[in-house]
């Protein structure tokens, strides 16, 4: 219990400890709380967003083994045609757009990747690719990406970067052979999958300059090793782990789909849409990121629902994933309770 020296103002003329504490708590919520409702006016939605994914399509006219890929532009459709009724914010694929004939034709290929992409452009907003092994089976990158279209990015770019709503969001490009060639034309063993030092290091640039939470996209798969794995998958891990701002990644290849946590990262492998003959053999999914960062995969026929827990910041005092005014307090009114006193030099001592 203080006593009543404790809450007057001392004969030296500094200020008590509860009515310094009170009086820095107060203008830090002054500070915050106009920062806040700046925010909010310019942005109502800081920090959430909602888009739809889907992976794997690999259309052509053909079928082999499980793969219906001749059903791709109707089940592209149905995707699409969600998307629209629900408004996301924009639709990404997560690679292995099209696929090829048998035997290969280059021709062919192109009119395949051009009628998927027509479907594509159906969504009522912004679209964005993620470059799989099958997309340079009988063409190039250059080709691939001349022929789609990723909403204000350069379409020279395989790996790029873009924000949403305060939410940044960085597409990768693991399609290099392990001597750093990029695939091209079937010049590859799809098990041979890398992402090149050029890259990591754009991404680690990249990631330190990001000021919002992010979501990495990326076809081939970064949360283990293997054949379905990118071979430097480890060194990937460890640029996003260090950056301290990832929430997800969000990936495709792997058709029977999967999910992992790594150091609090979330790993979602959606399951590939060409599986499986007929409408209900069908997958795609809406991502939802809350504003207390935790994040809602609503998933559509095949396609696996999942919940990821709020992942917040040390500075986060109450447990809303957001650092304002209320933690400024909290934290004002537990440095009083440790009994400790500001100096005139703005130090903490006892």
């Amino acid at each position: 219990m203080e006593n009543q020296q404790s809450m007057s103002v001392r004969q030296d003329g500094q200020t008590s400890r509860r009515f310094f504490l009170k009086a820095s708590a107060a203008s830090l919520m002054n500070v915050a709380m106009g920062s806040y409702l700046s925010q909010t006016r310019a942005d109502p939605r800081p920090n959430t967003c909602r888009f739809g994914i889907v992976t794997d399509p690999h259309y052509t006219d053909r079928t082999y083994g499980t793969r219906y890929c001749n059903q791709s532009l109707d089940k592209l459709a149905e995707c699409v045609e969600l998307m629209n009724k629900q408004a996301v914010d924009f639709l990404v694929e997560l690679g292995d757009f099209k696929d090829q004939d048998d035997p290969p034709e280059e021709r062919t290929t192109l009119s395949y990747l051009r009628a998927i992409e027509a479907e594509f452009k159906q969504f009522n907003g912004p679209i964005y690719h993620v470059l799989g092994n099958h997309d340079m089976d009988s063409i190039s990158k250059s080709q691939f990406l001349t022929n789609v279209e990723n909403t204000g990015i350069a379409p020279e770019l395989s790996y790029y970067a873009f924000d949403v709503n305060g939410l940044h969001f960085v597409v990768l490009d693991a399609n290099y052979t392990s001597a750093g060639i990029d695939y091209d034309h079937g010049n590859f063993n799809w098990t041979d999958a890398l992402i090149p030092t050029i890259e990591l290091e754009w991404l680690e640039q990249d990631l330190a300059l990001a000021e919002g939470p992010v979501i990495i996209l990326v076809h081939q798969l970064l949360d283990g090793t293997g054949s379905h794995y990118v071979s430097n998958a480890a060194d990937v891990r460890r640029i996003l782990e260090l950056s301290g701002k990832v929430m997800a990644v969000f990936q495709g290849h792997y058709h029977t789909g999967s999910y992992n946590e790594i150091q609090g990262i979330h790993y979602y492998t959606l399951k590939a849409m060409v599986e499986g003959s007929g409408a209900r053999n069908n997958a795609y999914a809406i991502i939802e990121v809350h504003a207390d960062r935790s994040i809602t995969v609503s998933a559509y026929r095949q396609a696996v629902r999942r919940e990821f827990p709020a992942r917040c910041s040390i500075a986060d005092l109450n447990g809303d994933c957001i650092v304002d005014f209320k933690d400024y307090a909290i934290l004002a009114e537990n440095w009083l309770d440790k009994g400790l006193v500001v100096a005139p030099t703005g130090r903490p001592r006892r």
